[in-house]
């Protein structure tokens, strides 16, 4: 097939409205892309990836741990539950960290192989697939999807049409239902739906995050990658020459032209490649790659799966659409040297620092402390005299327990001669639980000098002791 032929089924090329009669405009018509389907092994990772993302999303809301959720990003409590971590607004710091590691990773994979994130985990990518694999078992393969949106409505059309736009509704709204779960604990937020009565930033996210799941997977699809998604635009600083990416072996595959199958190409002076446009058929932004590296190419890979199977019906090698690099196709590398410049000084510079990232992020989890305290000086009450001549100063004390069970804790002071806590009665704090007290902290007054002096206050777990804090704070006595 050739590319008109191809242009031609991908829907019409007629320039939006204009009145000049030379029809120039500043934009076109869409050409809608009914994507081929297409089996091989790339195609295989593909749906290992939608398939783990998916259970893990749709999934791991509905998993019990120690009486909760196990992964509840629970807004209202200002508290994250991750298994059997317990996160708070002051440990945004792993966040922080989290989010630089997700960028080295971008960094990273995208200098070794181009665009894997966007062609096998991106949740545009991962929906999209879904959506056409809907939209496939509904309404036909590739030939019965176009007659179909050619032909005039009936009621068989608009039966198929209905299913098919219900069908991604339902998934859609389902999403969305899946997303708010994980900020609403998910047994509370099924209780609401039984009885329609959601928050109305429930109701609203809900029907937020599923509208534009069915807008960008159902309606925009490849629209949203070549021209909203801002990682089709910066990618090229990314790639060099030794990047691996989805490439036409030109000096192989041209001239193009149709033969029969297994006719020697030099004797009838073409390439390898037979001209079907079973590559641009199956390309779910519908581009030809054998134009040469293109920013809308989303490195999926679908065109290899395709090409390797016409390759294999002719009896001619594979690999005339593979991944590999532009030095390789230079100086006709094979596999080894191939490998051995992707493991160029950039690449080892980025796995360093991702590697350390990673290894830094897991020790601060790993060491992470189970006990936090705020100490915060009252100040209505700067110092006072009390019984025994003894200066007393006033602190709030915030005492947060990050772990799934109740604990127990003792308060003690030090810093100056004979200072001591009262009440001296230990603090209960159940499981994943702050608890406010407020405590005096008294002294002799020849203890330290007048005004300002440093006493420590320290928190300990009477069931471990190493489970301990010790805060700086300020004694005040006066002049």
């Amino acid at each position: 097939m050739s590319e008109a032929d191809n242009k031609a089924t991908r829907g019409p090329t007629t320039p939006a409205g204009t009145d000049n009669p030379q029809g120039d405009t500043l934009y076109a018509v869409r050409q809608k892309v009914y994507p081929r389907a297409v089996t091989g092994r790339f195609a295989t990772w593909r749906w290992i990836l939608v398939w783990a993302t998916q259970l893990l999303f749709y999934g791991l809301c509905w998993l019990p741990w120690n009486g909760r959720q196990a992964v509840l990003l629970h807004v209202v409590e200002r508290k994250f539950y991750i298994f059997g971590w317990v996160f708070w607004p002051q440990d945004v710091f792993f966040l922080a960290v989290l989010l630089i590691i997700s960028a080295y990773s971008l960094f990273f994979f995208t200098a070794v192989a181009g665009r894997l994130w966007c062609g096998y985990a991106c949740p545009q990518t991962v929906y999209t697939e879904i959506f056409m694999w809907i939209e496939e078992k509904i309404e036909g393969n590739r030939s019965q999807r176009m007659k179909l949106d050619q032909a005039p409505m009936s009621p068989r059309k608009f039966a198929i049409k209905a299913a098919k736009f219900g069908a991604w509704g339902l998934l859609s709204v389902w999403t969305g239902f899946t997303l708010v779960g994980y900020f609403t604990p998910m047994h509370e937020l099924l209780q609401e739906a039984i009885s329609f009565s959601f928050g109305p930033w429930e109701l609203f996210w809900i029907l937020f995050y599923g509208g534009f799941t069915y807008l960008f997977a159902g309606v925009m699809r490849e629209q949203v990658c070549k021209y909203m998604c801002p990682y089709a635009r910066f990618q090229g600083v990314m790639f060099d020459p030794d990047t691996l990416v989805i490439t036409y072996d030109t000096e192989r595959g041209e001239p193009r032209g149709t033969r029969k199958k297994g006719v020697d190409p030099k004797t009838v002076s073409k390439g390898d490649c037979v001209d079907c446009g079973i590559c641009v058929q199956v390309c779910p932004t519908g581009i030809d790659i054998r134009n040469g590296m293109q920013y809308e190419c989303i490195g999926c890979a679908a065109c290899i799966d395709a090409c390797d199977q016409v390759m294999e019906k002719m009896d001619y090698p594979k690999g005339l659409i593979r991944y590999t690099t532009e030095n390789a196709m230079k100086r006709h590398w094979g596999r080894k040297e191939i490998i051995g410049h992707v493991m160029r000084p950039r690449i080892l510079i980025y796995a360093g620092v991702l590697v350390a990232i990673c290894i830094a992020f897991v020790w601060g989890l790993a060491t992470r402390s189970t006990l936090r305290v705020d100490v915060i000086k009252d100040r209505s009450t700067l110092s006072r005299e009390i019984e025994g001549g003894l200066i007393a100063n006033v602190y709030n004390l915030h005492v947060m327990n990050m772990t799934e069970k109740p604990r127990t804790f003792t308060l003690s002071a030090s810093g100056l001669d004979g200072v001591k806590v009262t009440p001296d009665t230990p603090i209960n704090v159940d499981a994943a639980e702050m608890k406010a007290v407020t405590i005096e902290v008294a002294a002799p007054p020849e203890s330290g000098k007048p005004g300002s002096n440093t006493v420590y206050i320290e928190v300990k777990a009477t069931d471990d002791a190493s489970v301990a804090v010790r805060e700086k704070s300020v004694f005040l006595i006066p002049r």
